[in-house]
């Protein structure tokens, strides 16, 4: 299988796409599968640009709202995880995951899918230790905090994907995970991003939970962006264990290497993007505890048994299969010959996709609550957690004073020199 991975999208589909069919004739394969490695920016109208976090002078529509309305088809099947310049509202309409656009799939905010019989994992969002810990309580319409901490990797999200036991084969990431660099050539890295060095030299830069995964996945290939630039790295897991190939690209832009095609040993095609039996265990399993509000969320560090989940998921997926459920327009789509712009406030919406996967899982729809007093929604022991599994401490509802926000480690969109 003819796997494609870039880097930072950038919502340039139709440059990406045509590069990789002068690939296919350059080089006569045929590529199966696209992989993005975040900043995708799945834009469907102008009031999904004003939730995307650039300066105003790159909110600009570009090419995905095409793919959304169905004037263009992506001619590859795509995967592609988030990253800190999306459309965070579009994005959680589809936090477990879902199409965002005909043959165009977004792995969700923390996610596993297959495809063909190769499994692909991935996390969304950059790392920010003042946000960590707290629940997803940031909804549309944004203020100048929400529209940044929305996009803040959760440890809710990282302990699921902590829980995985059966192999993966490729795990994908916005950001680097911490300490990655001395797995490469670091000194090639600062003499091309000279601001990196104090952060290389100190052992800071990187997302500390996208290592702990790397640690405990151990995956044969992980693929990051962020940083706009071409790194690889191997790491060699512990003297006789498996080895990961780690590479991170570059964004969208003529000359840079935001592009990479890996062949992996796989089954016979034809391929198709399918829900993963185990992911869906873990997903009903931790639903009772899913942290809404901006409290601390803590758990204990110990893994919990799924595997009454994973028989009653067999049993759901045998019935109906394995096939996400299909697209659904939820927002009307960009006209390019409107010239004058509509904007209007954005609230959240209910996906159909969304609905019909919960309740495939039988679990509630909660992406439009929260709760102002800092208390989880929690099922009786009986139906999820029992006492003696876990424990979830709310503990005081943070206020903005509360946090410490500095100014953030953005990944430096004016650097096109």
């Amino acid at each position: 299988m003819k796997i494609a991975v870039e880097g930072c999208m950038h919502g340039e589909l139709d440059i990406v796409y045509d590069t990789l069919r002068k690939l296919e004739e350059a080089e006569g394969v045929k590529i199966d599968l696209l992989l993005c490695c975040g900043d995708f920016q799945a834009v469907r109208n102008e009031n999904d640009l004003q939730c995307v976090n650039v300066p105003q002078k790159y909110r600009t529509m570009n090419s995905f709202w095409k793919y959304y309305s169905g004037e263009a088809v992506a001619p590859y099947p795509t995967i592609f995880i988030g990253g800190n310049h999306e459309a965070s509202n579009y994005l959680w309409e589809l936090y477990y995951g879902g199409w965002a656009a005909p043959n165009i799939y977004f792995l969700g905010f923390a996610g596993v899918v297959k495809f063909g019989n190769i499994r692909i994992g991935g996390l969304s969002g950059i790392y920010n230790k003042y946000h960590y810990h707290l629940g997803h309580y940031e909804r549309p319409p944004y203020n100048e905090d929400t529209i940044r901490s929305v996009y803040h990797v959760r440890h809710y999200d990282v302990l699921k994907l902590m829980h995985l036991k059966e192999p993966l084969d490729v795990f994908l990431s916005h950001d680097w995970p911490l300490g990655i660099t001395e797995y490469g050539n670091w000194q090639k890295l600062i003499s091309v991003k000279k601001h990196f060095e104090e952060e290389v030299n100190n052992r800071t830069l990187g997302s500390k939970p996208a290592a702990e995964l790397l640690n405990k996945l151990k995956p044969p290939y992980w693929f990051s962006g962020h940083l706009h630039c071409k790194f690889p790295a191997i790491i060699q897991h512990g003297n006789n264990g498996p080895t990961t190939k780690f590479l991170a690209l570059d964004k969208c832009i003529p000359g840079r290497n935001f592009l990479q095609v890996i062949d992996i040993p796989s089954n016979p095609g034809p391929y198709e993007i399918q829900y993963d039996e185990e992911w869906l265990a873990i997903t009903r399993k931790f639903s009772s505890v899913f942290p809404l509000a901006r409290t601390r969320f803590t758990m204990r560090d110990e893994q919990l048994d799924t595997q009454e989940d994973r028989q009653w998921v067999r049993s759901k997926l045998n019935t109906r299969g394995a096939k996400p459920f299909d697209f659904v327009q939820t927002a009307p789509s960009f006209n390019p010959s409107n010239t004058i712009s509509k904007h209007s406030m954005t609230v959240c919406c209910r996906n159909p996709q969304t609905e019909s996967f919960l309740q495939l899982l039988e679990l509630p729809y909660l992406l439009d609550s929260s709760n102002s007093e800092g208390h989880y929604l929690k099922k009786s022991n009986s139906e999820g957690f029992g006492r003696n599994e876990s424990s979830s401490q709310p503990g005081n509802t943070l206020d903005d004073e509360d946090i410490e926000l500095p100014d953030e480690d953005e990944d430096a969109l004016e650097d096109d020199e």
